[in-house]
């Protein structure tokens, strides 16, 4: 029998997200000056995540239904091949663990600092061309967030990392090799693995693309 808990996760872990966010920020702010700039960005890049997935799923919302929609051309966009479900797998326990292990362990794995930032990379071309190519977009949830925040802090974290000869070629052969990784497994085979399209894990009407909304 499923939780309470976890019912409401599935439908509010991104407002979750928000929330601890906020407590980050706060964190960070006080902590500025006894903080590395690695660690900073590392910091700011955990927070970037938040920012995303609130755009993706709260503040336009209509990611779930535009990936179901545009990518995988399903007819039941509300429910599959992406599900509340795997939405919260994905981007709670691989996106937050992931980016939050990266900020505390910091100079310490490198390797995953790089890992996560290949994945904010993945999400920045994912949103600035695969989606909207293949939506015939100019915009898609997300987009904002990938341009804004995840390109900046990505580009910013490689030139950190070689002027200030942080990284090492172990880093670089762990770390890339572990980017693919939670790319692909993390999102696109986690998404294949727990499709279902009997599935009561439903997105709200406000996730899905205007067109393909019920009328109330």
């Amino acid at each position: 029998m499923e939780t309470t808990g976890m019912d409401f996760l599935r439908k509010h872990w991104f407002d979750v997200g928000a929330g601890v966010g906020l407590v980050v920020s706060l964190w960070v702010y006080k902590e500025l000056d006894h903080l590395t700039t690695y660690q900073l960005i590392m910091w700011v890049s955990l927070l970037s995540l938040f920012a995303h997935q609130v755009e993706e799923y709260r503040l336009v919302g209509t990611f779930p239904g535009m990936v179901n929609k545009v990518m995988y051309q399903s007819a039941m966009p509300d429910r599959y091949p992406l599900n509340t479900n795997t939405s919260l797998y994905v981007n709670a326990l691989v996106g937050w663990v992931s980016y939050f292990l990266a900020a505390w362990l910091a100079e310490r794995a490198i390797w995953l600092g790089i890992a996560t930032i290949l994945v904010s990379l993945g999400n920045t071309v994912a949103h600035a061309f695969v989606f909207n190519v293949k939506g015939r977009t100019f915009y898609n949830a997300g987009m904002a967030t990938s341009w804004l925040l995840f390109g900046p802090i990505s580009y910013y974290f490689f030139m950190l990392i070689s002027q200030h000869h942080l990284v090492t070629c172990t880093d670089y052969l762990i770390g890339v090799p572990a980017g693919i990784l939670l790319n692909v497994v993390g999102i696109v085979k986690l998404i294949d693995w727990l499709k279902d399209p009997n599935t009561n894990y439903i997105f709200p009407q406000r996730c899905l693309l205007p067109e393909d909304r019920k009328p109330l």
